[in-house]
């Protein structure tokens, strides 16, 4: 039986619950699409007088992390609609996905509310919040809102939730967007790569900030600086970046690439924005964060009380520079994934809290534009939404930490024990579930399992693995970085406000998400 949100009663128990205080046996109990309770495995309060009275052994069961007997279960059967044991499969959080680029309307040869809504479910992620570029229009008036809700209302698969874009000359028309429900805003310091979404300077995001510290809502910032981005190109059409022999890229275009993109690019974006947010008592995040030097600037900020939150992403995370192969345009994004250390790096300031969070960036185009083989005219943009619980749980437990190079790149001296140095359920809760819903202002009704919260849930087998087949992804196209390797965290169901939507790898309940 598949229950709509507001329906029946459902009691979800397994022996591997993920809360805000840890793993434990838990039984989650939900009604109208909210948790109602969160207790025991074997909940006495579940019981009616009658079931009470039939299983007295059941009644008297200890509190902590029994399970029960068949009586008891058949007892809670009968009282609720439904009850589902996942045994020792692990309950999360529904992921919260903050970063993720639907494209509709206007470029749905891209991906699409359907698409887009598909995968999210089959990741186990619950709801995203739609960026506001790569669709036609841009959502940077207050007309745009609508024209995204028409498109994605009734057609969503998880919830959908919608950032706004600052550009310039749009200052004027914050306040209204804000009123029409968008989440906070984002910005590109560099060219976004389409027409109808230009980059903003210096005076522009000044004028932005001021506007959002009064409204309250974070402004997100894609931070690369454009005259460090202009420098790094003219020198690369003088000189081959391959031709230093130390070296480790062996991959001659990406190291040009890459060259053309450097660390120092992020830095000096990062310092302006923090600078901005100091003076102005302004929120901001920034958007995918790819080298260590910039982790260090935002770890200096927030010791300095900057309002800053700032996420990375499942690919910076997993590959590293040194073993990009030939041709591999798959991989281009920006910025770039960058050599080994700074994965570490990044690792390092997920647990020292420099990090916030983990968001996708899913952003999908049909494969000729990744032009194979050349990354100076390849999209550059990673598709993973479906992925991003799996490979993000796979290289945080089973990636081996170069200590002697995290000791380099730390101020503080690095002690930490080789256990330390993994993830676990409760950590990825946190980094991808509820620390970006904080970030979109849904933090007290998503991204946690506890009472009054949305029933959103992923449940998923952490020693199961899979091979990435891109045929089988629901993404509209079937481009990925992670074809063909194995990948540990199998999601089996995922619940959307009580309703299970995906289970088994099939959609079972279609349009089951609402719009934010």
């Amino acid at each position: 039986m598949v229950h709509q949100a507001g329906g029946a009663q459902l009691i979800i128990r397994s022996a591997r619950v993920v809360l805000p205080d840890g793993v434990r046996p838990a039984s989650i109990h939900i009604s109208g699409g909210r948790i109602t309770r969160v207790g025991a495995y074997d909940d006495q309060s579940a019981y009616d007088d009658r079931s009470a009275k039939a299983d007295d052994r059941s009644a008297k069961a200890d509190e902590s992390n029994a399970r029960p007997d068949d009586r008891g279960a058949k007892a809670l059967a009968e009282r609720y609609a439904e009850l589902i044991d996942f045994g020792d499969l692990v309950v999360s959080p529904g992921l919260v996905d903050t970063h993720v680029h639907v494209n509709e309307p206007g470029r749905t040869d891209w991906e699409g509310f359907d698409t887009a809504t598909r995968a999210a479910a089959a990741g186990g992620v619950t709801a995203i919040v739609d960026m506001p570029l790569n669709s036609v229009p841009a959502t940077t008036t207050v007309a745009a809102p609508e024209a995204k809700r028409a498109a994605a209302r009734g057609r969503v698969h998880v919830d959908v939730g919608f950032w706004g874009g600052v550009v310039p000359d749009n200052a004027g028309e914050l306040d209204a967007l804000v009123e029409a429900g968008v989440r906070g805003f984002k910005c590109f310091l560099v060219p976004s790569g389409v027409p109808e979404f230009g980059a903003v300077d210096e005076a522009d995001l000044r004028l932005a900030l001021s506007v959002l510290a009064r409204c309250d809502v974070p402004m997100l910032v894609h931070a690369e600086a454009p005259q460090v981005i202009a420098e790094c190109g003219m020198r690369n059409a003088d000189s081959n970046p391959q031709s230093n022999p130390q070296s480790a890229i062996r991959n001659p275009q990406y190291a040009m690439y890459l060259a053309s993109r450097p660390p120092r690019a992020e830095v000096e974006a990062i310092r302006m924005t923090i600078r901005l947010s100091r003076a102005l008592g302004a929120r901001v995040h920034i958007v995918h964060v790819a080298c260590a030097e910039a982790v260090r600037e935002i770890a200096d900020a927030k010791a300095a009380e900057v309002p800053i939150t700032a996420e990375t992403c499942p690919h910076y995370l997993t590959f590293a520079a040194e073993d990009i192969p030939d041709r591999a345009t798959e991989l281009k994004c920006a910025p770039p994934i960058r050599e080994a250390r700074h994965r570490e790096s990044l690792w390092d300031g997920l647990r020292r809290g420099a990090l916030d969070m983990i968001a996708t960036d899913h952003s999908p185009a049909p494969p000729a534009m990744k032009c194979p083989g050349d990354f100076v005219r390849a999209w550059g943009g990673i598709a993973s939404l479906e992925l991003s619980l799996a490979a993000v749980w796979t290289a945080g437990t089973s990636r081996e930490l170069e200590v002697s190079t995290l000791k380099s790149q730390l101020s503080a001296p690095l002690r930490v024990e080789s256990s330390e140095l993994r993830v676990d359920p409760c950590s990825l809760a946190f980094w991808m579930s509820e620390r970006p819903a904080a970030l979109a202002g849904l933090g007290a009704r998503k991204g946690r399992i506890a009472t009054g919260f949305d029933a959103d849930l992923v449940v998923w087998d952490p020693e199961a693995s899979f091979v990435v087949e891109p045929s089988s992804l629901q993404q509209r196209h079937k481009l990925t970085p992670y074809a063909g390797r194995r990948l540990h965290g199998r999601v089996q169901t995922t619940f959307v406000r009580g309703a299970r939507v995906w289970d088994r790898n099939q959609l079972v309940c279609a349009h089951a998400g609402q719009l934010l």
